[in-house]
């Protein structure tokens, strides 16, 4: 896994090259360029690198096309043929002339030349029945994909392990690095492997093992292989991963029994995370181990072997997001006891931006793992990557937006506030938008660029709430009627411990169209808009009560006539 980390790093790293090389490519100047030498002919089998040619090696295996899985070991036949031939030249006497007149005229035959498979394609065959049996190949994305292959594995730069036999005695397996008949470097099995195959096996019984493959009876092939190998290795690591679940899932109930509080629980909270991926991972290394114990086609072995590294993969990044969310719960339920909303917003940001990273990071290493050449793809986006950059300008400028609502603190989760025409709780502060809970109890999302950009009112911010009702008493109320009921108001508000008394002012303050008005203006003391409302309706219940008890009558809109009788007018 250590090689797919460097190469996603890397591919990551190739975008940054890729825009820096966009410059200082618009400074060469035209003319200056050396001329091109011709490069050699790619090669059409794919062998220019160990993993091309091991990769190659097993399609044709696959598809049993054993001259074209001959091509893929070194000439060790046609070599030997050669020598031999040259030998015997050289050990026949010399004829002469006359001697060939003698021979004749060619008589015009024909002579058939042996059909069926060539040695090297019968050699090819036995490869296949060996790594059947004993061989053990190394996962395709763990071989190297340059063509100089790996300089540090110890070996000389022209050879290559990709895996070995496990016969009478461990035998590597080794790649060569040597030019074709066209001139191109090209890597194929090595010649000292390939005559290390009667060490792996005895010859008779390899010969005995390609009969009994021949005459075995017909079996139902599926990409290469007998089905019955696919369903045994597919099975075997189904099964393997079915028992770590149920491990890893009893484990859990039995936290579950014992920890009271799961959500501020470390322990519990690390387990939840870690149990399920450690269940698949625990079944590739299994696997890995198994698959290379049983008799069964090098070609199910290979590719479900690489498929394995992808799971290895998803089980580390699927820990890896469970664990993100775990932390977040664990610091977001913190948070909670000491009320520190803000933070929890910025608990959330941090983890949703910590997983985008994660799942980048796991897009690109599964890709790796699966052959595909992810730096030439995202080196590549460096020319897309502004257009893309237009396009999600909107995108970028709401994540600017949450990241300035967060830093800047206007609301926070759980606030209620005011933003235009808006009121609502803040339930939510994401990467592009903000989400408030209405007085109708809908759901309204934001962009986060418009909610910053807007008037924001956070009603649950505030240390105290306004009192400042108006109590309106009849015209009939005399002064000292007044100068009563304002002592009485102030002897209640004295009286409650929820009132700022340094700001308390009880004053008559108008004669209005129906009624005499005493202002009251003070604070009371709440942090809770809904405690407030009670303080409120305390308040007013006792001012009520109180005046109506000295005797005094709250006005209402009243309309008076008063009429007088015209002048010269009689009355009777």
């Amino acid at each position: 896994m250590s090689s797919s980390i460097t190469k996603a790093l890397r591919a990551l790293g190739a975008l940054m090259l890729a825009v820096l090389a966009v410059p200082l490519a618009a400074q060469i100047l035209p003319g200056t360029q050396e001329p091109e030498e011709t490069a050699p002919a790619p090669d059409p089998l794919g062998r220019e690198t160990p993993r091309g040619a091991v990769d190659g090696l097993l399609a044709a295996l696959s598809l049993q096309d054993y001259e074209r899985a001959a091509q893929y070991l070194s000439p060790v036949i046609e070599e030997e043929t050669a020598k031999d031939t040259e030998e015997e030249e050289q050990d026949e006497p010399a004829t002469s002339s006359a001697d060939e007149e003698a021979q004749g005229e060619p008589s015009g035959e024909v002579t058939e030349l042996p059909s069926g498979p060539s040695e090297n394609a019968l050699l090819a065959r036995n490869l296949q029945v060996l790594l059947d049996r004993a061989g053990r190949l190394i996962p395709s994305n763990q071989l190297s994909g340059s063509p100089d292959g790996s300089v540090n594995d110890g070996l000389p730069l022209d050879l290559e392990r990709v895996g070995r036999f496990t016969g009478q005695e461990e035998i590597p397996i080794l790649l060569a690095r040597s030019a074709d008949e066209n001139g191109t470097l090209v890597w194929r099995l090595s010649r000292q492997t390939i005559s290390d195959f009667d060490k792996v096996v005895p010859p008779e019984v390899q010969e005995k093992l390609v009969e009994e493959v021949e005459q075995a009876p017909q079996q139902f092939v599926v990409a290469g292989a007998p089905l019955r190998d696919w369903l045994v290795l597919i099975g075997g690591a189904i099964t393997s991963f079915g028992a770590f679940w149920l491990v890893s899932s009893g484990l859990l109930w039995v936290l579950r029994r014992f920890v009271s509080d799961q959500e501020k629980s470390p322990l519990y909270r690390l387990s939840f995370a870690l149990l399920p991926p450690l269940s698949l991972f625990l079944m590739v290394v299994s696997f890995g181990y198994w698959s290379n114990s049983i008799d069964a086609s090098i070609v199910a072995r290979a590719a479900l072997r690489n498929l394995n590294g992808v799971f290895g993969w998803i089980a580390v990044i699927w820990f890896a997001l469970r664990l993100v969310d775990a932390i977040g719960r664990l610091i977001a339920a913190r948070m909670g006891e000491l009320e520190q909303r803000q933070t929890k917003s910025v608990v959330h940001l941090v983890q949703r931006a910590a997983k985008g990273v994660l799942l980048a990071f796991g897009a690109v290493v599964i890709l790796d793992t699966l052959g595909l050449d992810v730096t030439t793809g995202i080196a590549a986006l460096g020319i897309g990557g502004l257009a893309f950059a237009l396009g999600a300008q909107k995108l970028i400028e709401n994540l600017v937006g949450g990241v300035s609502v967060i830093a800047d603190k206007p609301v926070q989760v759980g606030d209620f506030c005011r933003v235009g025409d808006v009121m609502g709780t803040v339930e939510d502060i994401g990467i592009r938008s903000t989400r408030l809970r209405t007085l109708d109890r809908t759901l309204l999302t934001i962009p986060n660029a418009a909610f910053a950009s807007d008037q924001i009112e956070n009603y649950a911010v505030r240390d105290r709430f306004l009192f400042n009702p108006v109590i309106g008493l009849e015209y009939g109320t005399s002064a000292d009627g007044l100068r009563d009921a304002k002592a009485i108001i102030e002897e209640i508000l004295s009286a409650h411990e929820k009132i700022d008394h340094e700001t308390t002012r009880v004053l008559f303050s108008d004669f209005n169209a129906s009624s005499l008005d005493i202002t009251v203006f003070t604070y009371i003391l709440a942090d809770d808009f809904v405690q407030s409302l009670h303080i409120r309706h305390e308040l007013l219940l006792a001012i009520h009560e109180r005046i109506g008890l000295a005797g005094y009558s709250m006005a209402f809109p009243t309309t008076t006539v008063h009429m007088a009788p015209q002048e010269g007018a009689t009355t009777g």
